[in-house]
């Protein structure tokens, strides 16, 4: 149970007691994070199903938007503020990695973010509320597995840092449940059209290396939140643009 609730602290702020993740719970957790990926989605799919029976569709749409933030007290979506604070500075690739760091959010981060829950919010009101519920559902689930593709297809960037852990060991075995339970999930949730917008999103996040190497040479911390907040973005995408309408 030990690396299940560590990877549950990594990945949220549920209350686990008084349980403390140690440095070697933390690398024993990678495997972990589709399973937590799965209660997240069961959660994230009963959420939305009382949303959208007790307020109107704008609404329970705002409220999905902002409901997995509430999860991680926006620990990933500070990552996708500071890589876009990164990022598009212009800066050399070692000041881009100094401003990551800096605690402080900058214009781009901010931007980042606004665009980040508008296009989810925009997205959630897009599907007939009786598919919304197992959309967002999914689009959790898919989230903490796209993730993985970019630890797996990535090196560290930094020579320290919290993230180096999942860089230290070997990554491939934790592929499998990150590949079989999403499929499994939209093959069963939406068919065909599922399958293929959980296929684009683990795709997306294995390209997604590809950049971070090329611009910082690398992932941080900052990319792996990045990852999964865009992978939650990119799956209801995907999906509203392979439903038949």
């Amino acid at each position: 149970m030990r690396p299940f609730l560590a990877a549950l602290s990594v990945l949220s702020v549920l209350p686990l007691g008084k349980f403390a993740a140690t440095e070697q719970d933390l690398k024993r957790a990678l495997p972990f994070f589709p399973v937590a990926g799965l209660l997240f989605g069961a959660l994230g799919w009963g959420a939305a199903e009382l949303l959208t029976r007790g307020f109107p569709p704008a609404v329970a749409a705002m409220f999905c938007a902002v409901l997995p933030e509430a999860l991680t007290k926006g620990f990933h979506l500070d990552g996708l503020a500071d890589t876009a604070d990164g990022f598009l500075s212009g800066r050399t690739r070692e000041r881009k990695l100094e401003i990551m760091r800096d605690s402080r959010t900058g214009s781009m981060g901010v931007a980042a973010v606004f665009a980040l829950l508008g296009l989810k919010a925009a997205a959630c009101l897009s599907f007939p509320p009786e598919l919304l519920p197992a959309a967002f559902g999914l689009s959790l689930l898919a989230g903490r597995c796209g993730l993985l593709f970019h630890i797996a297809t990535s090196r560290y960037a930094r020579p320290d840092g919290l993230g180096g852990i999942w860089f230290q060991i070997n990554p491939y075995p934790a592929l499998v449940p990150a590949t079989l339970f999403p499929v499994a999930a939209g093959w069963l949730l939406f068919g065909i059209p599922g399958v293929g917008a959980v296929l684009a999103v683990l795709l997306c996040a294995a390209l997604w290396s590809l950049v971070t190497k090329r611009v910082i040479g690398g992932a941080t911390g900052d990319t792996i939140g990045c990852s999964e907040e865009c992978s939650e973005l990119l799956l209801l995408l995907a999906l509203l643009l392979l439903l038949p309408r």
